[in-house]
């Protein structure tokens, strides 16, 4: 048997509240919309992976989603320009990565990284 993907599923009230973020923060591209849900993605083909942790490294608490972006200063200075609010970082990591924390629109902990 083979897993072909894993698919992350985020409660919402309203899904339209996505939008604001995850396209103009991380430019995911709406590719399926029934109203009750809407899928996101980058188009990108990616590795099927689960993390199971007891914190999210240096003392965090363990982030729902990890998003792992190629330019990391940009999504910053998008989530700055929103005025989202970030909740940790960014920090480099003595694992070898850039990140820090913000909550999407259904308070979810998204932490945002790059490799260094």
């Amino acid at each position: 048997m083979k897993i072909k993907r894993i698919v992350s599923n985020i409660a919402a009230s309203n899904p339209n509240d996505a939008k604001i973020f995850y396209e103009s923060i991380f430019d995911l591209e709406l590719v399926m919309n029934h109203g009750w849900i809407k899928t996101y993605s980058s188009g990108e083909e990616m590795t099927t992976q689960i993390n199971v942790a007891s914190e999210g490294g240096s003392g965090t608490p363990v982030p729902d989603l990890s998003i792992e972006v190629d330019e990391l200063d940009t999504v910053l200075e998008r989530v700055k320009a929103k005025n989202i609010k970030i909740e940790y970082g960014p920090v480099s990591e003595p694992w070898g990565v850039r990140r820090f924390y913000v909550r999407d629109p259904f308070g979810k902990l998204i932490n945002v990284l790059q490799h260094e």
